[in-house]
């Protein structure tokens, strides 16, 4: 529950959307696979005497006195950065995760140089190089694809790509791929045509940390990151890199882009650090995966076409239009049964972004909350369910009451 108490009493508006929100996310069905639900500890951290102080620079190099305590709260979320993901140096200033892969660019490009990412329409990320970003006006981004059955991505091609174009950065990563990607093979394109490598781990962070999935960070140059999905912390950025590339990046980020680093957001990090390296954090990564494969065996069977052929992390990436629906209609209908996932664009889709062929789908933040296989086979039948028989409003109500209260049976 939230402390209101003096909130209600100087901005009592604030403090009727932070309860009805509260109240909304009790009684959701959280499927957006980005979302998640972070402990107490995190909370109150995020929320700390942090918030007030300024401390430009890193520890030990202030801009400002009074640091010393500060000092410890970020060397912390350093050393357990470093520690959880073998890593040479770790950065945990980015604001975001925007920010923190421009902030990679400022570091080893100069303008009109090349970036060789996937394509946003196959899984990648808008911060990749999609025209609409910033970057994209300064940066020249080329992109590959996968399979859109498999999942498959074809190294020869992205090998002669990288050789047609001479990108100054390799990078690989995602927002809406569902397959593991070999490390190695990224790593030696970028060697061989003298590029740094780079992997965005922002999605599955808290899966690599609890060991589900392969590691990139002892294998790729560079390793970028948000602290808020699978890792289970505040909504921030983070950079993990060989020593060698420590004083590029520290030196992109303060002074290049950024001024006052959130300390209260770096405390909230060292905590969800803490708890990541705790043995229950592996446990519950292990669940999320295993959930993920159980909702999608059971969204595949009821008529979805999975893209990539299916899962290895905690996402789902599934066309709707075999069962007479767009994503927006899908979102739209799930969100008025209180289960609440994301329209999403899929390879080579016809439709457009606003109202796209797909939806997109994760369980870490339920996976937090303490559902298993069992509750995963219910919601991926109550999806089938109101997507199948999108205008009877008595299914609705009743599916609606039935996943309220599964929700609360599972309180974050």
């Amino acid at each position: 529950m939230i402390q209101s108490e003096h909130i209600q009493r100087q901005d009592p508006q604030i403090a009727e959307a932070l309860h009805n929100e509260e109240q909304r996310q009790r009684d959701t069905i959280e499927l957006i696979p980005s979302e998640n639900f972070v402990s107490l500890a995190v909370r109150e951290a995020l929320g700390s005497v942090a918030t007030n102080k300024y401390a430009e620079g890193y520890p030990g190099k202030r801009y400002y006195g009074g640091n010393q305590h500060i000092d410890i709260i970020e060397q912390l979320a350093i050393d357990r950065a470093k520690q959880l993901f073998g890593a040479e140096h770790a950065n945990v200033q980015p604001l975001s995760g925007a920010p923190m892969n421009l902030a990679v660019y400022a570091a080893f490009l100069q303008p009109g140089d090349t970036v060789l990412g996937m394509d946003l329409a196959h899984g990648g990320h808008l911060t990749h190089g999609h025209p609409v970003t910033f970057a994209a006006k300064v940066f020249r981004f080329v992109r590959y694809a996968c399979d859109p059955e498999t999942g498959a991505i074809d190294y020869d091609a992205v090998r002669e790509m990288a050789r047609r174009e001479k990108p100054k950065i390799v990078l690989c990563g995602f927002s809406a791929y569902s397959r593991e990607i070999d490390y190695e093979k990224f790593h030696a394109i970028a060697k061989e045509v003298g590029a740094v490598s780079m992997m965005d781990m922002a999605h599955i962070a808290g899966l690599v940390a609890g060991g589900v999935l392969k590691n990139p960070v002892p294998m790729m140059d560079i390793v970028t990151t948000t602290t808020h999905k699978s890792l289970r912390g505040p909504r921030g950025g983070m950079i993990l890199c060989k020593e060698e590339f420590a004083k590029a990046i520290d030196k992109a980020v303060f002074p290049g882009l950024q001024g006052g680093p959130h300390q209260n957001q770096i405390a909230a990090l060292a905590v969800a650090l803490g708890e990541a390296m705790q043995p229950e954090f592996k446990t519950y990564a292990q669940q999320v995966v295993a959930n993920a494969k159980v909702l999608c065996d059971v969204l595949h069977t009821g008529g979805m076409r999975i893209l990539f052929g299916g899962t290895d992390n905690h996402l789902i990436l599934a066309d709707v239009t075999p069962l007479g629906l767009s994503g927006r209609e899908a979102q739209e209908l799930l969100d008025s049964v209180s289960i609440t996932i994301n329209k999403n664009m899929i390879p080579l889709d016809p439709r457009k972004p606003m109202d796209p062929s797909g939806i997109r789908l994760g369980t870490p933040a339920m996976t937090t909350r303490g559902m298993k296989e069992e509750e995963m086979r219910v919601i991926g039948s109550a999806i089938l369910e109101v997507l199948r028989n999108p205008t009877d409003a008595t299914l609705h109500a009743k599916v609606r009451d039935e996943m309220i209260a599964l929700a609360r049976r599972f309180e974050a």
